[in-house]
């Protein structure tokens, strides 16, 4: 319970008298990483106070009214007000903060990689990385979210560093994707693309491209991504084509690419191939009937069917089973085991089918495919549409019949089911093997079925010709080697299993796809009639590759000896799968292959990182470092970072579906509740769980979700990094993190903006910060400790960014900020200012380095808050023009210093801490400032030192613990009647008088109230649970409910019943 978390957090803080501070560091992160300000009314709070900003109706922009404002503000006017001390708003608004520092650090090119600079530089001191390029038909998502987050905080390091960094954005032209999309839109206007002809319908796609495609990229703006735009590339780009045709023509003439006629992985709906990894599997475990696109009914899976063939001439037959009825249409034989007594008879039979009148089928032998054991101990073979059945049909010399048109409809070789579709001919089949006798009924079968990635569709083996990247021998042996010789690092090393287990497996790679849209293969098929040479598209040795037809037509006169008139070229239709092009996206971004004066390429090739999700290691990665080996002999990268994969707060992944996914924008400009639960309706679960997963939205975002902006929302997912594969993302963290940033926000404004006549600035606007005055060893000792906090923040930050550890990264700048900046030591040093004591120039430029080197730490994660109070601290010699190029903070020795005042200061926090729970425990009002009293215990060591560290610093104690006189007793006889005590382990009780501030009796009468209130309610609810069959009849999630309340109820009467116990003690 919550209770118990508060014991357990109080009883880690009491431990701090006998541990050293750094010791339990840890334990803080992790306690207020996963348990500080969770609770479900820090939405409720914060909705509340956006409520004007999040209105039923709110959509997922913000205001109109606000973006034509914001329209006709001239940029250098905005940003002076920005920087203006006297405006800043009383509360953190993310929609104010973030507008317009985008703009200018792009028109000041901040972020633009010098190439001739890098030259000049050693390699350690660049920084290059490519953008994982999202698809032209590509909308905002929390995936893109997450790895600009992670690759925008590495990047904004590095150039903070000093290093020449180089973040190159691009967007991929999605092949399958966007020709789709657009088919789709020309179907509606009545014109199918075959009307239109390759050149037309190109046309219409570069239109759609230029008009609709993306878009996402202005959204990567506002998620704060410091790319260099000036070498924004398309992978449809001149300079990309003229790479990807260099890349293919180099393959195929060293016999690294060739052709081949064999079965591919066909999408129907798509009507192209695919590669192995472009087919998702999922395992049916029983029958399922499943809606496949294309078809109307949906169609059952899961079940194997028995039907028999007749032996001609003979009364027998034999049964066989399959999952897949309608391929027995392609059925040229059926295979048992040399050894199979009941079938030596039947070897070399012919077998009758009786849907193909004349189909000659063959009893055969084939002991490599059959298990006797195994059902009829009888195979059917199907060599054209079966990966297993086509190996026995090579071993075995047999016809290989095609029976499915590109669309999955049957063709002539179907006989009576030609223009069928093929799932429809599975159930027509069934009726009909009824009609003759010869079905023999269905079974359950567990089996793994195929699926289109992109869109769902059944995927069907079918025999075409298409192009191979052979990744066999010496290329899959580097592919290995690189990474078990850590040349290649792989991070978190536990994908290095991933990587070794599927490139010891590597199987050529189909780098052919039927579309229109993409890189045309630069392959062009010879026929040449005086020497025979008449070639069908299927060839697979014809060919010549060139980069354009009049080099091919030289190419194949050079190669068959003729002259160039006597030959006639025909270019394949088909283009390359769009994972062939992002392959060489770490070259051809710069430039490859021209070398001749390519600062880009000399310069940034090889780069550093590349950053992620792990479900794209080999569809992307893994092709990346393939080619980069082949093509440039070098490895485009040194370090793969993998980022998790985002699933909803409840670990379900995220679906259109089920109306879970959350998106980005929602969490940035805020949305309602209506607009969450009409996402849910538009999915296509089932009524009971649409009803369900509405009420969550309800239950969760009562009032919507308010307006967090990008610097909350790119925390709390570099704060999620802390987790391997999968993170559940909860949208509550995300609010919670919006609350962090309004504290430092608070705490700007209190250190530096005019308060009120009462209060004035802690930092002046005249104040003139010098660094080099700050003398540590004169500071009192919250300065000393502060600074040494800041330091240890620093060094911290800067190993977990080296290490790419983003969530405990996270964990440190939240502690050093929320948890010691803000609630200790703005509140230790209130007395400094309030009665304006000597030390307070001193304090003041603590301060000063606190947000200068503070918020530059922070920068990488947030930058548009950073940005904003950077601004606007007071100008001093040494402040860059943009925190965005300031100097990346480093140690300054402070934490090394500091190891005896941690303790110290742990003691006295402990003290103060301890004094707040008593008192709070006590509802004592906060002006008493009761009397403390400290006992130490009898085994506690130099009882003297501590107590002089108590005396020293008692105003400290005061501030922080809301007291009055601090006594050390020496005996328990010291200690007045009237005070309630805390045990701080075994090093010291803490006494606190409270019989002056408080009336006892009416505490004792409130306490029992609550006593028998909560008795009252535990009655109840025990009674529930214990009703006949409570077990059986109540949902799992009601018990669950009430097993907590009642540990809850069983909590705070132990809680109650201690604290009534101590108040009579007072009487």
């Amino acid at each position: 319970s919550k209770q118990n978390l508060r014991k357990k957090k109080s009883s880690k803080i009491s431990s701090f008298f006998t541990m050293d501070f750094q010791e339990n560091e840890m334990f803080r992160l992790v306690y207020h990483k996963y348990f500080a300000a969770s609770s479900k009314n820090i939405v409720d709070t914060l909705t509340r106070s956006a409520k004007t900003k999040v209105s039923k109706t709110a959509a997922l922009k913000a205001p109109t009214k606000k973006v034509e404002e914001e329209k006709f503000v001239d940029l250098e006017t905005a940003l002076k007000d920005k920087r203006n001390i006297e405006k800043m708003p009383n509360a953190y608004d993310p929609y104010t903060v973030e507008k317009h520092w985008y703009k200018w650090w792009k028109d000041s090119k901040f972020f633009h990689a010098d190439a001739k600079k890098a030259g000049e530089v050693d390699h350690s001191k660049r920084f290059v990385m490519m953008i994982p390029p999202p698809n032209v038909t590509s909308y905002l998502h929390v995936g893109h979210a997450l790895f600009v987050a992670v690759e925008d905080t590495v990047t904004r390091w590095h150039r903070m560093r000093g290093d020449v960094s180089l973040w190159l954005p691009g967007l991929d032209h999605a092949g399958i994707g966007t020709q789709s999309i657009v088919e789709k839109s020309l179907l509606k206007q009545g014109i199918n693309k075959n009307q239109l002809g390759r050149e037309k319908f190109l046309d219409k796609v570069w239109e759609w491209k230029e008009k609709h495609g993306g878009g996402i990229m202005t959204q990567f703006e506002k998620l704060g991504a410091s790319v260099d735009w000036d070498r924004f590339r398309f992978t449809l780009d001149d300079s990309m084509n003229k790479g990807v045709t260099e890349a293919f023509i180099r393959l195929f003439e060293r016999d690294l690419i060739y052709r081949s006629y064999r079965l591919v992985n066909w999408s129907c709906k798509l009507q192209t191939a695919l590669s192995d990894i472009e087919v998702l599997y999922e395992d049916i475990t029983e029958p399922k009937m499943i809606k496949v696109p294309g078809h109307d009914e949906p169609c059952e899976f899961g079940v194997m069917i028995d039907f028999a063939y007749k032996v001609k001439d003979s009364d027998r037959e034999l049964i066989v089973s399959t999952t897949r009825i309608e391929t027995m249409l392609g059925d040229v034989a059926v295979a048992v085991h040399s050894t199979d007594p009941r079938y030596q008879d039947l070897i070399g039979k012919k077998l009758i089918h009786p849907f193909i009148p004349g189909r000659e089928m063959t009893v055969i032998t084939d002991d490599v495919l059959v298990n006797k054991e195994l059902g009829t101990g009888a195979v059917k073979i199907t060599p054209a549409h079966d990966y297993n059945d086509c190996n026995c049909g090579l071993r075995n010399k047999l016809e290989f019949i095609n029976i499915l048109n590109n669309d999955g409809t049957i063709n002539e070789n179907g006989g009576p089911y030609k223009g069928m579709k093929r799932f429809d001919v599975r159930n027509k089949i069934i009726k009909d093997l009824e009609a003759k006798g010869l079905y023999r009924g269905k079974k359950t079968n567990v089996m793994r079925l195929g699926f289109c990635q992109r869109s769902g569709d059944v995927i069907e083996p079918l025999l075409r010709p298409q192009w191979y990247v052979n990744c066999q021998g010496e290329i899959r042996d580097k592919m290995i080697n690189c990474v078990k010789a850590k040349e290649l690092k792989i991070v978190p090393d536990i994908f290095e299993q991933d990587w070794f287990k599927w490139t010891e497996g590597l199987k050529d790679w189909c780098i052919s796809r039927q579309l229109w849209w993409g890189h045309r293969i630069p392959a062009y098929l010879v026929t040449i009639e005086e020497k025979g040479i008449t070639p069908q598209i299927s060839d697979e040795k014809h060919w010549v590759a060139a980069h354009n037809e009049a080099e091919a037509l030289e190419k194949a006169a050079k190669k068959y000896g003729v002259d160039k008139s006597k030959i006639k070229l025909q270019q394949d239709d088909d283009v390359l799968d769009t994972w062939f092009s992002s392959a060489l996206f770490p070259f051809t971004t710069l430039g490859w292959p021209d070398m001749d004066g390519n600062e880009d390429l000399k310069n940034f090739y090889p780069g550093h990182l590349l950053e992620t999700g792990h479900d794209i290691l080999f569809f992307w990665v893994a092709k990346m470092v393939m080619m980069g080996y082949f093509l440039t002999d070098k490895l485009p990268f040194n370090t793969v970072f993998l980022h998790n994969l985002v699933r909803d707060k409840d670990g379900e992944k995220m679906s259109k579906s089920k109306g879970n996914v959350i998106d980005p924008i929602d969490v940035i400009d805020g949305t309602s509740l209506e607009n969450l639960v009409d996402r849910v309706k538009q999915g296509t679960l089932p009524q009971d769980e649409m009803d369900y997963h509405c009420k969550r939205r309800a239950e969760d975002y009562p009032n919507g979700i308010p307006a967090c902006g990008t610097d909350a929302l790119r925390f709390s997912l570099l704060a999620y990094s802390i987790q391997a594969r999968y993170m559940n993302m909860d949208v509550r963290r995300i609010i919670s993190d919006r609350l962090f940033l309004n504290k430092i926000w608070n705490a700007f404004k209190f250190s530096l903006s005019q308060l009120g006549p009462k209060m004035p600035p802690k930092i002046p606007q005249d104040f003139v910060y010098d660094f080099a005055s700050l003398n540590y060893d004169a500071l009192p000792l919250i300065d000393k400790w502060i600074l040494g906090r800041l330091d240890y923040c620093i060094e911290n930050v800067c190993n977990c960014l080296e290490n790419y550890k983003f969530g405990e990264m996270t964990l440190f700048l939240k502690d050093f900020w929320h948890y010691e900046f803000c609630d200790v030591y703005l509140e230790a040093i209130k007395p400094v200012f309030n009665k304006d004591l000597p030390e307070k120039k001193g304090t003041q430029t603590v301060l000063f380095t606190v947000f200068d080197q503070g918020l530059r730490a922070l920068h990488p994660l947030m930058p548009f808050i950073t940005e904003e109070l950077y601004q606007k601290l007071p100008n001093w010699a040494q402040k860059a023009e943009s925190i965005s190029i300031a100097p990346y903070p480093s140690s300054n020795g402070w934490n090394t210093k500091s190891a005896q005042l941690n303790i110290d200061f742990a003691l006295l926090n402990a003290i103060a801490s301890s004094a707040r729970k008593l008192a709070s425990s006590a509802n004592l009002p906060k002006n008493a400032n009761p009397q403390l009293y400290i006992l130490f215990l009898e085994n506690t060591n130099n009882k003297d030192t501590l107590a002089k560290t108590i005396q020293d610093n008692e105003q400290l104690i005061n501030t922080l613990g809301n007291t009055g006189k601090i006594n050390i007793s020496t005996k328990r006889e010291d200690i007045p009647k009237g005070c309630v005590m805390d045990v701080s382990h075994n090093t010291a009780e803490v006494y606190l008088y409270i019989k002056d501030h408080i009336d006892i009796p009416k505490q004792i009468e409130r306490l029992e109230k609550e006593i028998k209130n909560t008795e009252d309610q535990l009655e109840k609810l025990n009674k529930k649970m214990s009703v006949a069959n409570y077990a059986e009849k109540v949902p799992q999630k009601v018990k669950d409910e009430n097993s907590t309340k009642f540990n809850n109820y069983k909590t705070s009467l132990e809680k109650l019943g201690a604290e009534l116990a101590n108040f009579k003690k007072l009487l």
